[in-house]
């Protein structure tokens, strides 16, 4: 019997969790839920039985290729990590996905996951899987329909309809439901439907002809941005001109709402899409007065409430029911848990109003390293500055500002026009502007430093890249 491929999508932003997740930084590759890793590694941990699962595949954007091999490297996962120059919805990642999965063998049954969820049990996760693809290699588009635990409004429900001989505990799907309100959700519940969990399981073969029957277009994109698709280091770069053709459409619209072969597995195991920070406080451990807390955190007289506080600050809240504050180095969210949801909206507000803010952490993580602003200033700005052991900044120069660079760990490699040098520990280097520079990590350990831009402008656009190891 062959074994599931498995496929994480991990394309979103995360903007319902704003200010820890960010476009530059979004959620499923942050640690809100666990000290130790992202919901993304997690997700891919989930997935490593070799007694059942072949090798991962991982659909992410072009801007966060660099992050999913990091944090699959940490966690030494090896996997095909394809980038989409856009995002075009689940519809055209599925359409990839199945594409990519038949090359190999056009019967695999392919495991759609999402890189932002949290299941409590892995083995109940595993079994469910293994019974679900039973009805995938019949021939049904298999879903894990979540038992529901409350009238969730957030949810999209599916109504099981009558049972399918070919796999025991499993149904064809009624009819799919749009997220309700309250009452509708309660009915809903009354009647037997389960939550949408987002997670699909299906014969490549299968996939394809019914997307071939209900959604031509998109696998006709699809196809064409694979078959022309470029190896970049150790990514494969979906063809631009041709993904941007897909319409864009979920897998749900496009195929699972219009075939006659969807299927579904009822599921009681504990999970969450930690959606909103109203739902990241459900799954954390809390105290005796309902609190979740991470971070530099005191509280006085606070119950039911969440608080999350990222780097040096201490986060201090008195008196306060059911709230959500989450403080970051450089932005500050306060909400009712009830509201919680709304945080989407302030984003966009943000956006519009062009905050910086609203997509970009202080802290901007790169191939090489990471980079933080420290203080800006008119014809300044600081940043510190960590390069990875083997790391390699472009060789570039800048029209509008000098910069210097203070080691105060490990040793960098600096090529300063014609010449190169090692700067060590509490030594410092000066490149004028219009210099061609370039920055290095020779060593073992990580390489800090402190950069001192000044000049006329110090925007990140006034990069000229000559040359670049990480094709930027």
């Amino acid at each position: 019997m062959s074994l599931v491929v498995p496929v994480i999508l991990c394309g979103g932003s995360g903007t319902r969790l704003w200010p820890a997740s960010r476009e530059s930084m979004p959620k499923q590759f942050s640690r809100l839920v666990s000290e130790h890793s992202s919901t993304f590694q997690d997700t891919a941990r989930r997935v490593t039985d070799e007694t059942t699962f072949g090798r991962l595949s991982v659909l992410t954007h072009t801007e966060a290729r660099f992050i999913v091999a990091e944090q699959l490297a940490e966690a030494r996962i090896p996997a095909d990590i394809l980038l989409e120059p856009e995002r075009r919805d689940s519809a055209a990642a599925v359409a990839v996905a199945a594409l990519h999965a038949a090359r190999t063998d056009p019967q695999a049954v392919v495991l759609i996951l999402a890189a932002d969820h949290v299941i409590g049990d892995t083995r109940a996760f595993v079994a469910a899987v293994e019974a679900a693809a039973v009805g995938a290699r019949a021939g049904h588009i298999m879903t894990l329909g979540i038992e529901p635990t409350q009238p969730a409004t957030a949810y999209g429900y599916i109504h099981p309809g009558e049972p399918l001989p070919a796999s025991p505990g499993t149904y064809k799907i009624a009819r799919f439901v749009e997220k309700p309100d309250r009452a509708g959700a309660e009915r809903l519940i009354a009647e037997g439907a389960v939550w949408n969990s987002g997670y699909f399981l299906f014969r490549a073969d299968v996939m394809l002809d019914e997307l071939e029957a209900h959604a031509p277009a998109v696998l006709s994109a699809a196809r064409a941005a694979l078959e022309n698709a470029a190896r970049d280091l150790d990514f494969v770069r979906l063809d631009a001109d041709a993904f941007a053709q897909a319409p864009k459409t979920s897998i749900d619209y496009a195929v699972m709402e219009r075939t006659r072969h969807a299927g579904v597995l009822p599921v009681s195991f504990a999970w969450s899409d930690v959606g909103t920070w109203d739902a990241v406080w459900s799954v954390l451990a809390q105290d005796e007065s309902g609190n979740a807390v991470r971070g530099r955190v005191e509280l006085i007289e606070t119950r039911g409430s969440l608080v999350h506080s990222e780097g040096e600050q201490v986060t201090a809240v008195v008196g306060l029911e059911d709230v959500v504050v989450v403080s970051t180095p450089d932005a500050v969210l306060v909400s009712s848990k009830a509201r919680s949801g709304e945080v989407k909206t302030l984003v966009e507000r943000l956006r519009a109003k062009a905050y910086p803010e609203a997509d970009a952490h202080r802290r901007m993580y790169r191939p090489w390293g990471w980079y933080q602003r420290i203080d800006i200033g008119e014809r300044f700005q600081v940043k510190r500055i960590m390069v990875t052991p083997g790391g390699r900044l472009s060789l570039q120069k800048h029209y509008h500002r000098a910069e210097h660079w203070v080691v105060v760990k490990g040793t960098a490699e600096v090529t300063l026009n014609e010449r190169v040098v090692l700067v060590h520990e509490n030594e410092a280097i000066y490149l004028p502007i219009g210099s061609m520079h370039r920055l290095s990590n020779p060593g073992k350990i990580p390489l800090e430093l402190i950069e001192v831009q000044v000049g006329s402008y110090t925007g990140e656009d006034d990069i000229i890249r000559v040359e670049d190891v990480y094709g930027r």
